[in-house]
């Protein structure tokens, strides 16, 4: 009995081994305004690669806008943003691309290249309000949260599959071992995966804030917005099944961090930055 119970645990230890090493091994970079290491699936450069990719497929299936004040706007607000992003961005190459698209959503992609569609103008309704979507989005690329989220999920699959593995499931009916494992599936996913992907959407918020505030907009208008997104968004998921905060939960955190953020605000210069490094498209 002794025995089989080592035998038992092989498969689940196997996977803790490789997963130990996928994470030691995995790529790192340093977050420059805290010190953090921030581990990763993939590098910086074939991250770069992938958002470029991803980036020109989005443009080739969507109306791009080249001109006209909404492209104007958001192109000033990224002009404003990346100059005071920092050590961060270092090696990005950044683009602006405005799609004409109903959909409330803009994205920064792996590299630096930044989405905005037409769909969030309105609720964000001013150019701070912009300036705040888009230093979010900014942060997740500068933060590698796509690349962090990436080697989380790959830890987990490995340690699933060594769960999968384990002997102490082989006198289980086939219904019984699909039940077990669809359970530690949905633990899985509740437990780490959705609150992972939460700290990100709380990280960006927090640091994209900073963003705004530092090229001169008034980080105030992020509680604006957000009240605009929690009215146009109807319901929501229960907090703990979804991937981003509440509203009410990013609203109040938002708050409790507009102290630090006005202080950044005050000290920018109030004048536009050069915006000749930010090319159009």
């Amino acid at each position: 009995m002794q025995r089989r119970g080592r035998l038992v645990l092989v498969p689940l230890a196997i996977a803790l081994v490789v997963a130990a090493v996928q994470y030691f091994s995995a790529h790192k970079t340093v977050d420059s305004e805290t010190g953090r290491v921030l581990r990763g699936a993939f590098s910086d450069e074939q991250g770069a690669a992938l958002g470029l990719q991803a980036y020109r497929q989005i443009l080739a299936s969507e109306q791009v806008l080249e001109s006209g004040a909404e492209a104007d706007l958001v192109r000033r607000v990224a002009a404003r943003l990346v100059p005071v992003i920092g050590e961060a961005g270092r090696g990005f190459e950044w683009a602006v691309s405005v799609v004409r698209n109903p959909q409330a959503n803009a994205f920064c992609l792996p590299g630096g290249k930044i989405v905005v569609y037409t769909g969030i103008l309105p609720v964000a309704r001013t150019e701070d309000g912009l300036a705040v979507v888009m230093g979010h989005e900014i942060a997740h690329a500068t933060l590698r949260h796509g690349s962090q989220r990436m080697l989380k999920t790959q830890l987990a699959q490995t340690v699933m599959q060594g769960v999968a593995a384990s002997t102490s499931m082989s006198d289980m009916s086939g219904e019984q071992r699909q039940a077990v494992l669809s359970a530690l599936g949905v633990g899985t996913r509740v437990g780490v995966l959705l609150p992972f992907s939460r700290e990100h959407e709380s990280e960006a918020d927090e640091r994209g804030l900073l963003y705004a505030a530092r090229a001169g907009y008034d980080p105030r208008e992020a509680i604006g917005f957000w009240e605009r997104m929690s009215a146009n968004s109807g319901g929501n998921p229960p907090e703990f099944l979804s991937t981003h905060p509440s509203h009410g939960s990013r609203i109040e955190r938002l708050r409790a961090l507009l102290p630090r953020a006005l202080e950044e605000y005050q000290r920018a210069a109030p004048r536009l930055r050069d915006s000749s490094h930010v090319p159009a498209r």
